[in-house]
């Protein structure tokens, strides 16, 4: 599937900002005359918008927008009810946008596959990039495993909120692991903050339930963190596997 349909792309950017538009392209002849993969984002989310404010036209309104929220991945972790602080933007409106930005997500994750062969740090971090990629909270997961290394129904959360002890216990995450049959686990949380950098906790976490999985049977194969990418970096995540932070079995 084209990078054009995942939600880091869904509304491209492009060197070419609305203000450079020609005068008589309002953002609909854009679209006609450019193609959606040639306008600015601000010139996507007019159209979307439909409308603007007396002194403010469409084109400005989503300019606005955009630089209020710096990315459009800010823009897709906002709520209905916080978009309508902007001045036009109205509930319908609002839930058009969510609506719009919800459907790329769920776009990239059906590019994922139904049951996906899991191996590499990179196709375990693509089934949770666009879950993770919203969030303003840590969540941990489970990617479930069968003997070969597919996928088992979708990712399992554990829990949500900082991680510890106390919200990862082994207890919850081998009881979903047992009721599934898995053969193997990947587990994975993200960091709001964008940073992937493993804290001494999550190490701690990590050879805890490597230790009970020995004991169950069930392997731990790794731990991606995920987080954001970074201009000065080629990834959004990081394995403790890959990373060497702990001894996996």
């Amino acid at each position: 599937m084209s990078e054009s349909i995942q939600l880091e792309y869904a509304i491209k950017p492009q060197s070419l900002r609305v203000q450079e538009l020609p005068a008589q392209m309002q953002p609909r002849e854009a679209f006609d005359r450019l193609g959606a993969e040639h306008v600015p984002d601000a010139v996507l989310l007019a159209i979307l918008i439909r409308s603007g404010v007396p002194g403010q036209n469409v084109a400005e309104l989503a300019q606005q927008m955009l630089i209020h929220y710096g990315s459009l991945t800010a823009l897709a972790r906002t709520s209905a009810k916080d978009l309508q602080q902007f001045k036009g933007i109205g509930p319908v409106t609002a839930q058009l946008l969510k609506s719009a930005l919800e459907l790329a997500q769920r776009l990239t994750r059906e590019s994922v596959g139904e049951r996906p062969v899991v191996i590499t740090p990179e196709q375990a971090a693509a089934v949770l990039r666009e879950r993770a990629r919203v969030l303003q909270h840590e969540v941990f997961w489970a990617l479930m495993l069968d003997t070969k290394n597919r996928l088992i129904g979708e990712p399992k959360q554990i829990s949500q909120g900082t991680l510890n002890s106390s919200l990862v216990h082994p207890r919850e995450l081998f009881k979903k692991a047992l009721q599934h049959s898995c053969a193997a686990i990947i587990l994975a949380h993200n960091h709001p903050s964008g940073d992937p950098t493993p804290s001494s906790e999550d190490i701690k976490i990590t050879k805890q339930l490597i230790s009970a999985g020995e004991v169950m049977g069930i392997r731990i194969l790794d731990h991606i963190v995920i987080g954001h990418r970074k201009h000065n970096s080629n990834t959004d995540f990081l394995s403790l596997r890959e990373a060497g932070l702990v001894q996996f079995g």
